[in-house]
């Protein structure tokens, strides 16, 4: 039986900014990764977007965690020369229905002390992105781009110039409390073993919710409500038509089918909300159904009227960990720490989904926290 200081499962972005974050405090810190590589799960399937932070309510983690985690990655992602951009987005009112929205999500994103936030008229908004059919828009002008995974290759630099490490290929079998209030971890692969920490961090995304329910001595009513909604994304096989990120108002459950780029500027669409009614990351299918493309055109017409028929193409996507149904308000982040469950250094983070990876360092920062309270 191996035993190590400090344990978080999952080597996504939010896994290992935590694991770089707890090295640097001086904890000998392990990242356990079922998959032969780093971030191939939510970190990699994602729009690679930095949100300022103007969606979610005031004070609300989602709110906290973005606001202060985009600021300190902006700055982190100079200092350690990660491709990143500062594109600017603007967020449109397509009809005059909708613009009461777009003011009430002005004024919730100054209530949330974001940066770089003005109304435009459609003429203003026009002038600076060509292509958009608007009657209104507010610019965002810290919203960005991230390359995630050299984010994620940066952060796992670091882990190991602390002298920590990830362990690829190492599922996380089961996990226990022990009298002594540590933990024990069986750890899977071709040779499986055991492993004890004192301080031990859930970071395992999509599958969070089964280590936590599966945690001998861990009162399972404490957990929050689970289910997984797809978000399939689109290709755009036009040329590019605009320099900054495109955002209908948001829409229940998600944030509206939008233009996003890429660190090249080449256009894709999506996220659209897809409910699987399950909360078993083992079955989802990634793939993406063609014939969604028709309620892609039709939303991105309503900002784009010239998108060309036969633009839109597959791409790829992403499944969200939500603890919050169809229909029902976005649940805020949990973060479970010993405040809430009685066990010292043991944190569970329970539906992160956007914008963990805006997010991340901040998370850590706070996981930290409770972990050396």
């Amino acid at each position: 039986m191996t035993e190590v200081d400090t344990i978080v499962i999952g080597a996504g972005a939010v896994g290992l900014a935590c694991a770089a974050e707890l090295a640097r405090r001086g904890h000998e810190t392990y990242v356990l990764e079922a998959a032969r590589d780093i971030g191939t799960g939510t970190s990699s399937r994602n729009s690679e977007v930095i949100h300022a932070g103007l969606y979610y309510p005031t004070n609300s983690l989602r709110h906290q965690m973005c606001v202060t985690g985009r600021r300190k990655l902006y700055d982190y992602l100079s200092a350690h020369h990660v491709p990143h951009k500062r594109t600017g987005k603007l967020i449109v009112a397509t009809d005059e229905n909708q613009v009461s929205r777009l003011e009430t999500l002005h004024e919730q994103g100054q209530r949330n002390a974001v940066e770089g936030l003005c109304m435009l008229s459609a003429a203003e908004a026009t002038a600076l992105e060509p292509n958009l059919r608007c009657v209104a828009a507010l610019l965002s002008e810290e919203t960005g781009l991230i390359d995630s995974h050299a984010y994620m290759t940066a952060l796992r630099h670091e882990l190991e110039g602390h002298g920590g490490a990830v362990l690829l290929d190492a599922p996380v079998l089961d996990t226990s409390i022990l009298s002594d209030g540590r933990f024990r971890v069986r750890v899977g692969g071709r040779e499986p073993y055991d492993i004890t920490a004192r301080y031990l961090v859930n970071s395992a995304g999509l599958h969070a919710h089964r280590l936590a329910r599966g945690m001998e001595q861990y009162d399972i009513n404490l957990l929050p409500a689970f289910t997984l909604a797809k978000g399939n994304y689109f290709s755009c096989q036009a040329p590019p038509a605009f320099s900054r990120l495109i955002y209908p108002v948001p829409v229940i459950g998600g944030l509206g089918v939008h233009v996003t780029l890429d660190l090249a500027g080449q256009i894709r669409f999506g996220p659209d909300v897809e409910w699987l009614g399950h909360d078993n990351p083992d079955v989802i299918d990634y793939s993406v159904d063609p014939a969604r493309s028709e309620s892609f055109y039709e939303a991105v017409r309503s900002y784009w009227p010239a998108l060309p028929d036969g633009a839109i193409v597959p791409a790829y996507s992403g499944c969200r960990p939500k603890l919050s149904g169809p229909d029902e308000p976005a649940a805020d982040f949990r973060i479970d720490g010993p405040v809430l469950h009685g066990h010292a250094g043991l944190v569970h983070l329970f539906g992160i989904e956007s914008p963990g990876l805006t997010s991340s360092l901040a998370i850590a920062d706070h996981v930290a926290d409770q972990i050396d309270a």
